[in-house]
């Protein structure tokens, strides 16, 4: 018997009957064999850690462009705050902790430069609109690894597509990835919009802390467990209605207060018009594109191929790509 085995023979005989085991997992796109260590989720994970796409996400904005300090989140650490926040939720329901780590770490691979407001720029560009989300299989399916993609799970699949929407992943670790996707990002907003003076602490209605928590760790603390208390041995993941209700004013709030706010998004025109002349000007010039998306051009058009590479963009190449298209640059006699 082999490692592999071994961990998927103690899965099922140890995690809850609503768990998604690997070895009954729907498989790959392109079938491969098996590992003899690892699972086929441990291996997602793998795939998706060790991906140049997910090590973008580090200088890739969360809410706030170009913020000064080193303590603002990133799209990376967003990332593994929602991976730990679900591990903890799928530990305590006894569900498959692997699964729901490689959802988490692959849910938000296609996001664009600059946060949303990149993503609300390539939505009214494409014809057929732009969503993370949708991005984000893409990234697994067809753009990491030189055009062959990631070729995860049809589990991790799934959770990444449906981690926000209205449609919920099949799998109860999916189901965990998308409220504590919300769950973290709520509260690491708070936390950066309190650190950026954006907000101060008695901005936060008075009922929502009494019933969440003043700070950062009790709120989180209180959604986390509140989530495992009504989801043991139900077949999906749910909240209390109250605890559900409050958070879903939080939310109102942050909206509001911060996402909103012109102090937070003063920037995001400029950023959007950067994306906006970029693309056009690869609409005019798209030989010019790096090799590595001639064949998606190719293959399914310009206007997909620029998308891919300008989603895939950090903030600061994007800014570096704007500036070389764009700004002369400087000359003289050495």
């Amino acid at each position: 018997m082999t490692i592999r085995e071994r961990k998927e023979k103690m899965e099922l005989a140890n995690l809850s009957t609503f768990a998604c085991c690997a070895v009954n997992s729907k498989g790959r796109l392109n079938p491969i064999s098996e590992c003899k260590v690892r699972t086929s989720f441990e291996r997602d994970i793998d795939r998706i850690v060790h991906s140049k796409t997910f090590r973008r996400l580090m200088h890739k904005t969360q809410v706030f462009l170009k913020p000064e300090g080193d303590h603002y989140r990133t799209r990376m650490t967003h990332t593994l705050e929602v991976s730990r926040i679900a591990k903890t939720i799928a530990a305590a329901l006894n569900l498959n902790v692997d699964l729901t780590e490689a959802i988490a770490m692959g849910h938000d691979l296609g996001h664009t430069p600059f946060g949303h407001a990149g993503e609300r720029v390539l939505d009214e560009i494409m014809p057929e609109g732009f969503h993370h989300n949708w991005q984000s299989l893409r990234v697994v399916d067809r753009l990491e690894n030189n055009g062959e993609g990631l070729n995860v799970t049809h589990e991790v699949r799934n959770g990444i597509f449906c981690h926000t929407g209205e449609q919920d992943p099949y799998t109860l670790e999916g189901q965990i990835v998308k409220i504590s996707d919300r769950v973290a990002y709520i509260n690491h907003d708070i936390d950066d919009a309190l650190r950026g003076k954006i907000i101060y602490p008695t901005d936060i209605p008075i009922n929502i802390s009494q019933c969440l928590g003043f700070t950062h760790g009790q709120r989180i603390n209180t959604l986390v467990v509140d989530i495992i208390e009504n989801s043991q041995g139900e077949d999906r993941i749910k909240q209390s209605e109250k605890i559900g209700n409050m958070m879903l004013e939080l939310r109102e709030f942050m909206f509001e207060n911060v996402y909103r706010s012109p102090i937070a998004k003063g920037e995001e025109s400029k950023a959007q018009r950067m994306i906006e002349m970029i693309f056009q000007y690869y609409q005019e010039h798209p030989d010019e594109m790096p090799e590595d998306f001639q064949y998606i051009r190719k293959e399914e058009g310009t206007n997909r191929a620029i998308c891919d590479y300008i989603s895939g963009m950090t903030d600061n190449y994007a800014v570096q790509v704007y500036s070389k298209l764009f700004i002369p640059e400087s000359w003289g006699v050495k």
